[in-house]
């Protein structure tokens, strides 16, 4: 049975992606940092749907953790199929940009670019040898990222730089990849509804009202899973380096 790790997974998108690959026939590696209730409840609903479900702490930030979390998986199941990288941070203080601290910067920085970075380093070579072993067929890795990648926000511009990062890291890796026929594709989500948007979901709600996006909706977290599903079942193979938006239209520039 395919394998899948998703960082992040305990809950919000990162879990609602578990869910969806598991619905589609993956056993997965849930991952979490700290909160080992949410990522042992997560895994108890991941099995409901017939698949195998672990867990692993592991902080991506650091490089060493993230590498065991790919030899964790690779020990439990005995092979990994797809990464997907979707584990993130927030500024925890929203700051002006021009009043805006270093540790902030480097904390989101490291999290959510340096992280996955290596993360999807070490797991390219593990599946490029895996290929040629003949041990799984196809091997592919999903990026989410965020619409933050191109749009401003003056208020945590260490978050979208980061995002922004992701999105060339999908690209560099998609060429690097590609003569291994391993894809790489970023997600863009949009505005999802999980716990970490429930302080602003006064704000969106009227804006989503207002027409901030042409459906509308929150997004929920399965909306990303059913995009990974696309990709993880092979119905986009033919595509890698590409972001792809799941966001209600919000990309659309509209007068």
């Amino acid at each position: 049975m395919p394998t899948a790790i998703v960082t992040g997974s305990s809950r919000g998108i990162g879990r609602g992606i578990a869910e969806s690959l598991a619905a589609a026939g993956h056993d997965i590696m849930i991952n979490y940092t700290r909160n080992e209730d949410a990522a042992k409840e997560a895994a108890e609903s991941v099995s409901s749907h017939g698949v195998r479900a672990e867990i692993c702490q592991a902080n991506v930030t650091e490089t060493q953790d993230g590498r065991n979390l790919v030899d964790k998986t690779l020990e439990a199941f005995g092979r990994l199929d797809l990464l997907v990288n979707n584990a993130g941070i927030a500024p925890r203080v929203r700051a002006d940009l021009l009043d805006a601290e270093t540790q902030s910067y480097d904390e989101v920085m490291a999290t959510n670019l340096r992280g996955p970075y290596f993360l999807t380093q070490y797991a390219a070579n593990k599946m490029i040898d895996l290929k040629t072993a003949g041990t799984i067929e196809a091997a592919r890795i999903v990026v989410i990222s965020s619409i933050s990648a191109f749009t401003t926000s003056i208020n945590r511009g260490e978050y979208c730089l980061s995002k922004t990062g992701l999105s060339m890291m999908t690209q560099l890796f998609a060429d690097r990849l590609a003569e291994h026929d391993i894809t790489v594709n970023e997600i863009q989500p949009g505005i999802i509804q999980t716990d970490m948007t429930d302080p602003v979901k006064d704000k969106y709600d009227k804006l989503i009202t207002d027409g901030l996006t042409p459906i509308r909706r929150w997004g929920q977290p399965d909306d990303i899973g059913k995009a990974v599903v696309a990709i993880a079942s092979g119905l986009l193979d033919f595509t890698t380096g590409a972001a792809i938006p799941v966001d209600g239209g919000f990309h659309i520039r509209r007068l």
